[in-house]
C-alpha cells in the first residue's frame, strides 16, 4: 500500500529564521484550535519528553497528543534543520483515526521567498490496510481544509 502524500503551502511577510523559530517551539493547541470537518482540534500536550523545562526542538523528544475527542496519539521529532525544515513521526493512534492511518510522517518546510518565508507543511500518512487506503483521497480532502485552516491561524501567530 501506497503511503497518501499530502502537502500544503502559505507565503508569509517574516523571515525564514524568524517563521521557524515561532513555529518548532509553539503549543500545538495555539495552531490546532479548531477541528475541520472530521478531523477535531487539538486540546493538549502532554507526557514531553525531556526535562520539564525543554522545549520542543531535540530531535528524538516525544509526546502525546490530545484531540478535542480525547483520542491521542505520539509524535515524536525526527529531524531539525534550522531554518530550513523540521519532521516528526505520528504513531500510537487512538480513536477514530485509528482504523485509518498506522502513522503519519510530517515536516514542514521553510524557505525564502521575495522578502518573506514560504512555509510548506506535508504529511505522508501510510493506510493501516488495504481497505483503509481505499478511504485515503477523503481524508487528503479533509486534511487540506485542516492545513488550510492551520496557515491562516499561523499568519496571526507569526505576525503578533
Amino acid at each position: 500500500m501506497d503511503a497518501l502524500e499530502l502537502a500544503r503551502s502559505r507565503t508569509y511577510p517574516v523571515g525564514v529564521a524568524r517563521a521557524f523559530d515561532t513555529l518548532l517551539p509553539l503549543p500545538l493547541p495555539q495552531l490546532f484550535a479548531r477541528r475541520y470537518a472530521a478531523l477535531p482540534a487539538i486540546r493538549e500536550v502532554r507526557d514531553h519528553s525531556g526535562d520539564p523545562g525543554d522545549a520542543w526542538g531535540t530531535v528524538g523528544q516525544s509526546r502525546t497528543i490530545v484531540l478535542a475527542d480525547r483520542s491521542t496519539m505520539r509524535e515524536t521529532l525526527t529531524s531539525v534543520e534550522r531554518p530550513d525544515s523540521f519532521g516528526y513521526r505520528i504513531d500510537q493512534v487512538h480513536g477514530p483515526l485509528r482504523p485509518l492511518a498506522s502513522s503519519i510522517d510530517g515536516r514542514w518546510s521553510f524557505e525564502k521567498a521575495g522578502t518573506g518565508v514560504r512555509i510548506t507543511w506535508t504529511w505522508s500518512v501510510r493506510p493501516t490496510s488495504a481497505a483503509t487506503a481505499l478511504l485515503m483521497p477523503s481524508f487528503g480532502r479533509m486534511w487540506q481544509g485542516y492545513a488550510r485552516q492551520a496557515l491562516e491561524r499561523l499568519e496571526d501567530l507569526l505576525l503578533t
